[in-house]
């Protein structure tokens, strides 16, 4: 069963330094027919402008993946970490128990333009933690890169959840194929570019939840870098 989430039907925010589009609901946007898939919870596109951002706030129990696709994205946070995350950054903040952090463009004088994911760990509590790492163009071209799961494999972030998260970029005659085991459904988010997906043809923006197959399939890509999640039903 595929079920189809076009970009322009996504929540939008927009305060002159941030746009943001919301896969699910998120702060004013409510929307009960789009609150998650399984523990999925949050798919923010966020546009923010020179010099703006996210002033200090808190979370917890939520495990925090911000995937860069253009310019500078500064963070710092009550843990003492601090850095700078550029294009191929992958970074993972466990809340646990209680995190305070900042989100702020890096730069000056250009826009930064990211995704904010939300994962529901799989037990509420511990302690705050901190991850990031990057993975190059050639790492993820023509093939399913893993960035993220629960137990750190192949040299992705680590997850408090039974999760997993992939990226592709994919080109003309590129395909990918990745089996689902029973029990499991995926979430297939667009970055950029566009991408057939088990037949469903997506644009930039655009989503597919995948439940109930076998697999996932993504071909007849045009500058396409897609984010594939693994998800326990």
């Amino acid at each position: 069963m595929l079920t189809i989430r076009k970009s322009q039907d996504r929540g939008t925010a927009s305060f002159g330094w941030l746009r943001s589009q919301h896969t699910f609901s998120f702060g004013h946007y409510y929307d009960p027919a789009h609150m998650n898939v399984g523990p999925l919870r949050v798919i923010n596109e966020d546009r923010v402008a020179p010099g703006r951002g996210f002033d200090p706030h808190s979370h917890k129990n939520m495990e925090i993946i911000s995937y860069v696709l253009d310019g500078a994205l500064e963070h710092k946070d009550s843990m003492g970490t601090g850095s700078v995350l550029h294009y191929g950054d992958v970074q993972r903040m466990s809340a646990g128990s209680g995190v305070t952090h900042s989100e702020y463009n890096g730069s000056k004088t250009e826009p930064v333009h990211f995704l904010q994911i939300w994962v529901i760990p799989s037990e509420a509590g511990g302690e705050p933690g901190y991850e990031e790492k990057h993975f190059d163009v050639d790492s993820k071209k023509g093939r399913l890169r893993l960035i993220a799961s629960n137990d750190g494999r192949e040299g992705s972030v680590s997850l408090r959840q039974d999760a997993a998260i992939y990226a592709t970029i994919l080109d003309g005659l590129d395909r990918v194929d990745h089996a689902l085991l029973p029990g499991r459904q995926a979430y297939v988010q667009v970055a950029r570019g566009s991408v057939t997906v088990n037949g469903v043809p997506l644009a930039a923006g655009d989503a597919v939840h995948v439940a109930e197959e076998a697999a996932v399939s993504l071909l007849d890509a045009s500058d396409a870098e897609v984010l594939l999640f693994d998800l326990p039903q």
